[in-house]
Formats: structure tokens, sequence, C-alpha cells
């Protein structure tokens, strides 16, 4: 089995992007810091403006770039946070961060984009929620002179006709990657179990296509459950992982598709005494994953580089702009990360 590992990004500017963005440290009162989860009952926004001239105290005519997450709570985006902010800080534009809750607030994430065209920004970086919702906000801002690049996760459009830039990880190919590590790890037999992450979400389907195309290829291996959603926080997923117990105790292989359906299932695996009895792969990277995988619990972590993510969306509105020419799609690498390779410094970066 040959296992990919795509870089997009040199070392040498992802450690300039890390140490700027670590700078960064400041919070208005009220942004959650959640590592996995988000407890709220509704979802809430979540803004910090960059600086002190979006609330009119300096420079009017400086540069005004929306950047609008899935979400706000989840490890993923906190790093997604930092490399844009470090790209708006390189660049001297003032970024404005502002996102739902919870990843399935579709009604909120379109109202925010429409508060951000109404606020006449110069340009939105935009995670989709949905890979069909999210158009028409996506059209109004084209049409009202907003550029908009996509980050994350897909939306249905052609990148550099419909909007600005795709920025993303392949999540096919990472999918595929933790199909041919399952089969790998089962040396080609066995039953298997997916719990997906929410519906609508192009990012995460792409993944288990992608995973459920590699076990496809070893007629050994028997998908026991493929149909069955975690929900967009950790607790939810663990409830999820809960009901689904019956099937995962005859199963010999589990994927997740994100960080907290992985960190939902993991938890639900500890409180049934099944963690590290079965073989389990998931996919980004939190602490508490991390930790799961240096103890046995999990197999496999399939990793991106949300913080390339931020700072190549920003950077790519930065220059479009300023009227250079952007790549129409650009992807950030996604890598296999298992115990014999998780210190490595290069992997190091990306599960820190």
């Amino acid at each position: 089995m040959k296992l990919q590992t795509i870089v997009a990004w040199s070392l040498l500017s992802l450690c300039l992007v890390w140490n700027t963005a670590c700078k960064q440290t400041n919070q208005p009162s009220g942004e959650s810091d959640s590592s996995t989860d988000s407890n709220a009952a509704t979802p809430q926004m979540q803004q910090e403006p960059a600086s002190k001239d979006e609330a009119g105290d300096g420079d009017t005519a400086r540069t005004t770039i929306a950047v609008i997450p899935k979400g706000t709570t989840h490890v993923f985006w906190n790093a997604v946070k930092h490399g844009a902010m470090a790209a708006g800080q390189e660049a001297d534009v003032s970024i404005f961060w502002k996102g739902p809750v919870k990843e399935n607030a579709r009604a909120e994430q379109i109202q925010v984009v429409q508060q951000f065209i109404a606020q006449h920004v110069d340009g939105i970086v935009l995670a989709p929620l949905d890979y069909r919702a999210l158009v028409a906000p996506v059209t109004a801002a084209k049409e009202a002179g907003i550029p908009v690049v996509i980050i994350d996760s897909a939306l249905a459009g052609e990148p550099g006709t419909d909007f600005v830039s795709f920025i993303a990880t392949n999540n096919l190919t990472g999918g595929l990657l933790a199909g041919e590590m399952m089969t790998d790890l089962l040396a080609g037999e066995g039953k298997v179990v997916v719990m997906r992450y929410i519906e609508g979400s192009a990012s995460t389907s792409d993944r288990e296509r992608g995973y459920l195309d590699a076990i496809a290829a070893s007629t050994g291996i028997e998908v026991l459950s493929e149909n069955q959603y975690a929900g967009p926080t950790a607790g939810e997923a663990q409830n999820s992982a809960l009901n689904m117990m019956s099937l995962i105790r005859q199963a010999d292989g589990i994927f997740c598709p994100n960080e907290s359906s992985t960190y939902g299932m993991l938890l639900a695996l500890r409180q049934e005494g099944l963690a590290g009895q079965v073989h389990f792969i998931g996919f980004d990277a939190s602490p508490p994953l991390v930790e799961g995988l240096r103890l046995g619990d999990i197999d496999a972590l399939i990793v991106q580089d949300p913080q390339a993510m931020g700072y190549l969306g920003v950077n790519a509105m930065v220059s479009h702009l300023a009227g250079e020419k952007v790549p129409a799609m650009q992807d950030t690498g996604v890598v296999l990360v298992r115990r014999e390779n998780m210190d490595d410094p290069d992997i190091q970066r990306l599960l820190q």
C-alpha cells in the first residue's frame, strides 16, 4: 500500500506564519476557547475584529477582509484563525473573524455573510457549512462587488469564475489514505463501521467517500454501517457512537471523518472499555486525539494544515484585491500520522 503525503506549503513559510500567529493571543470576552465541543443550547455568533480601524478609531480606508469559519469551537478553526490573522498582519489589512458556534448552523452562517455584505467589506473568505445553501449569499456578495475566496469545504460553482479561489485539503485523498490504512491494518479482511459527520458538509462527505472507495477495493472487508451521523459536536458524536455500540462491538475497524466525530467516538469507546480493542482511524488533530494516538487508542489520524488554509485564504484575497492573478484552486496538503512518525518535527507542527 502506498501512503501518500501531500504537503503544499514550504516549511520555512509555515514556521514564519506560526511564529507570527502565536503573537495574536488576545480574544474578546465571550469568545469560546473550547478545544473540542460546545454545549451551547443555541448557536451564537462569535466575532473578533483584528484592529481598531473597524471600530472607527483608525484609518477607515484600510482594506477589510471578513473570514467566516464553519464554527468557532473546534481546535481546527482556531488554527485557521491563527493563519488568517497572521496573513492579515503581514499584509497590513484588517480582519473580521465571525461565525456560528456549531457547524450545523446554516442559517446563522448565511446571516453572517449577509451582514458583511451590508458592511461593504472589501472581501470575504468563507468556509461554507453547506455545499449548496451558501451559493445564494456568495452570489449576492459577488453582485455587490465583494469577491469571495472559499476555503476548507467545496461550494457548488466554478472556482475562478463563481468565486475567486478554492483553497482546501484534497479531502478525497485524505479519505483514501484512511481507507488504505484500514485495509492494511485488517490485512484485507474484517468488518468496519463509518460514523459520518453531518449532512451537507462537502469536505467530510469527500473523506467518507474516499474511505469507502478504498475499502471497496478489498473484497474481504464488510461495511457494517455507513449511514449514521455524528452531529456537530463531540458530545452529540459520543451519544451517536453509544447508540451504534451493538454494531461497533462487531466491528474490527472504525473511521470518523473530522475532529469532533473522532473525539466523540474515542469517548464512547473508552466509556465502553473498547478503546485500543478495535482499530480506529480519525481525522484532524486536537490535544485529546493526539493523546489517544500516543496511548494506542487511535491507530492513525489523517491531519490537515488548517493554519496554512487560513493564511493562504487571506493571502489569496489580498492578491486578488491588488489586481494579481490568483490560482483557481490550491491544495493545502494532508498527511497520515501514526505513533511511528508523530514526533517528527514536520508532523509535530501539524499536531500542535
